[in-house]
Parts: structure tokens; sequence; C-alpha cells
């Protein structure tokens, strides 16, 4: 028996020690069994159907980093159906990435029609991943979508949440920063502040002028004055040596991680400034997937993973695996995103230093139910799949 059949039927058996009756079959189409699990056989092959739809996260506030500000994210939602179960998927696109709901709708189409139809066995997991990364270059956030469906929908079948299944302890989750953005607004910037008094870390998006930067720390540091706080620059410092200083700085007024303090091609100017801060310097414009880690590898202290930049949670948990081997420590971060992503971002939490999930708080209009936080930590359920539900619009 192949090893990748092997897993898959033990999962599945196991699936059904924790569920209510066993697994339909599915080897004459989809089956959809309403609100209980029927049938005598077990679920094995059927066709997998995907569909999605666009959709616009609206910002409770402009969120402004070093280089843009925007009032709204597009995004696409995906449902992947087989075998009468429904995973759920996002595609999340800033502008900064470079996708659209034209880009990710077109993509998409070629899932559903040039790779989709090879498959009848869902747990083929790295098959049916390595042919959807295959397709065209970059479209991660596409990608991504299509992958946490996935994921989704085989924890449903399975009927455990992936933070179990990948072996994780729930207790090692981590608090959650929330993020304050750039604002030229005193008053704005002490309301936003204000509003996240519940949160044990802060994070502060700087990268514009010294005196703005400077500025931004000092109002927060009012009203939270002791509040841990990381920093991220998204590249806005350009001189290395103004940047090692900025950074010694920060931690004298209370900063515990700088985020991609220098430009994502200049590997020697954040290694220069990881090597004088007395806080550790993380890589996220430089992080974008897995074969860029080992050249990062010295440079920063640890990266920032985001499931939109990756391709989703298959290659999020590989790069997991190959940061730790290289003592790199791990954040787990977002976009603008809603409970979907954001849940699914959450499953790889405990094996995080550091967690910037806080994307579905930042919108006013979340289409989903999903990971909570409890006094500001993330907290993981027994909920298959990514551990999300639709709400009604």
């Amino acid at each position: 028996m192949d090893r990748r059949k092997f897993i898959r039927d033990g999962l599945l058996a196991t699936a059904g020690a924790v569920t209510l009756g066993s697994l339909p079959s599915c080897s004459g189409g989809i089956v959809r069994t309403g609100g209980g699990l029927s049938g005598g056989s077990t679920a094995s092959e059927g066709p997998l159907e995907l569909e999605w739809e666009d959709f616009t996260a609206e910002m409770k506030y402009t969120f402004s980093i070093s280089g843009s500000s925007r009032d709204s994210t597009p995004i696409v939602l995906t449902r992947l159906h087989w075998c009468g179960f429904t995973g759920y998927g996002e595609a999340s696109m800033p502008p900064y990435l470079g996708e659209s709901h034209a880009s990710v709708n077109a993509f998409l189409r070629r899932v559903r029609d040039e790779v989709l139809p090879d498959f009848r066995d869902a747990f083929l997991v790295e098959d049916i991943l390595a042919r959807v990364d295959a397709l065209a270059g970059g479209n991660c956030a596409a990608k991504a979508s299509v992958d946490i469906a996935l994921h989704d929908l085989l924890g449903k079948v399975m009927g455990q949440p992936w933070w179990r299944i990948w072996g994780f302890n729930a207790q090692d989750a981590p608090f959650t920063c929330y993020t304050i953005g750039y604002d030229a607004s005193d008053d704005i910037v002490r309301k936003k502040t204000s509003e996240a008094a519940w949160s044990h870390f802060l994070k502060v998006k700087l990268g514009q002028t010294d005196a703005e930067d400077r500025r931004m720390i000092r109002l927060i540091r009012e009203i939270r004055p002791d509040t841990p706080v990381y920093v991220d620059a998204n590249q806005g410092w350009k001189d290395r040596f103004y940047a090692a200083e900025m950074a010694c700085w920060l931690a004298e007024n209370g900063v515990v991680m700088i985020e991609q303090p220098m430009p994502r091609d200049d590997i020697e100017g954040n290694a220069y400034v990881n090597s004088r801060s007395p806080v550790p310097v993380v890589a996220d414009e430089s992080c974008q997937r897995l074969a860029d880690i080992p050249g990062l590898h010295g440079a920063f202290s640890g990266i920032n993973i985001k499931l939109m930049k990756c391709g989703g949670m298959h290659e999020a948990r590989e790069m997991v695996t190959l940061a730790g081997a290289l003592g790199m420590d791990c954040m787990i971060g977002c976009m603008t995103e809603t409970s979907v992503a954001i849940s699914a971002a959450a499953q790889l939490s405990p094996k995080m230093r550091w967690a910037d999930l806080d994307g579905n708080m930042l919108i006013a209009n979340d289409c989903f139910s999903g990971m909570k936080l409890k006094d500001g930590r993330i907290t993981l359920g027994p909920e298959p799949g990514i551990g999300v539900t639709p709400l009604q619009r």
C-alpha cells in the first residue's frame, strides 16, 4: 500500500470514530447529506467542484502604511465541494500583491477547468496543490483560496481541526497584536489606541518621516505607556544607519520586535539593522514563500508567514518546519481578511512566537464567524477544518 493511501485511510478510520455515523460514499457523484452523516461506506472518490464569488471588505478606518492607503480590500470567497462536504477558502488582495477580482477569477476558472477534473480523491493534497501552483507564477492569493478550501473540506471529512491533525497544542497559541495604521490625525491615533484596550500587544505601522514615526510612538505611549509594541516599517526606511539608530530608539520606548525595516531586496541592509538592533528584526516582504527562507538565514531573526503570500496552509506548514530547523522564530500574519483566512492562519498559531491575526477586526462587514479571542489570546476550538461558519448577508 502506498504511503499516501495508508495515511488517508488511517485518518478516515479516525474520523469514523469521532463523528456520528460513517462517511457517505460518493462514487456516484457528490452526495449532499444535510445536517448529519449517513450511508454505510467510506468517502473515497468523487468530483471536486469549485465555485467562488467576489466580495469587498470595507475598512473600519482608512488603513495607511508606508506608501499606500485604502478604505477597502477586494476579496474572493471560494467553496470546494466533495462527497457532500464543503470547504471554504479566501483570496484577499491588497493592491501591493498585484492581484484583483479579475485575475483571481481567471485563475480559478483554470483550476476548475484544467486541474480539478483530473482528481477524484481530495486527499491527494500534494498532487492537487502542485498542479494548482504550476498553472502560473504568482497568483498566491488565488492559490491560497483553493488551498484553504481544500484543507477546510478535508478537516470536515476527518472530523478534526487542523491544529489537532498537525499535532499542535492549542494551549500554546499566542496573544495576537492589534494593528494601529498610520494616521496624520492625533485624535484618530488616540481613538484607535483606546479601542484596542483589550489587546496585550499593539502593532504600529511606521515608515513615514522620522518626525511622523516618532509622533506615532509618542501618541500611543500617552494612552498605553506599558503595552509591548511591534513595529512594521513596511520597507519604509532606506538608510541602514538610520534604521539601526531608530531600532535602538524604539527599543527604549517599549518596542519588542521590528518587521521589515529596509527594502525587501536589500538583504545586506536588513542584516546590518538586525545585527545592531536590541530587538528581533523579522522579514515580511522579504519572505514570500518557502524558497526564500534559506537566503534570509542570518539576516533576520525571524519570518512573518502570511497565507496570501505563500499560497496557503500547506506551504505555510512547511515554512514553519524549515524556519525552526534554521533557528528562526515565526510570526503568523495576515492581510485585511474575513474570518475564513484568519481562522485558517490560526491553525498554525501554536508554533508561533508572534501573532498578528486581526485582519477580520479591521473590517466592518465580516461575513463569517470563526476564530475567537479570549482576553486577546487566540483560541482554537474543536470545530473541524478551519472552524468557520457563514453569516447571513
